[in-house]
């Protein structure tokens, strides 16, 4: 697995769950790396908000007031969160935006599979 934009997929891809076999070094690294991703209340937030959003994408522009950060502080959760591999960012002139990474939280919880 590596750390970066599609951590979250290949977690999910080279890890058997977590009850089933025991995590090598590597996976759990990069298990970890997208679990500390999503264990933050304002990125789950963050994530939500997106997912809600009218076709699944929303502008960072409409995410500040929802969670009444700054601006700067909800781009760094959101980079946090591209890195991870939970979510796309699109440029469209001054404003990004985010929608969430097809079968990411799927493939985390797949991993993660029923204790």
């Amino acid at each position: 697995m590596t750390v970066g934009a599609d951590s979250a997929a290949s977690a999910a891809a080279c890890c058997a769950p977590l009850v089933t076999e025991p995590l090598g070094h590597d996976e759990a690294v990069e298990l970890a790396h997208a679990l500390k991703a999503l264990a933050d209340p304002t990125r789950l937030r963050l994530m939500s908000i997106v997912a809600a959003s009218e076709g699944g994408e929303a502008c960072v522009c409409d995410l500040i007031e929802p969670v009444g950060l700054s601006q700067s502080t909800v781009s760094h959760h959101l980079k946090v969160l591209t890195e991870a591999g939970f979510l796309t960012r699109s440029q469209r002139g001054t404003w990004a935006y985010f929608s969430l990474v097809p079968g990411a939280l799927e493939g985390l919880a797949a991993v993660l599979g029923d204790a």
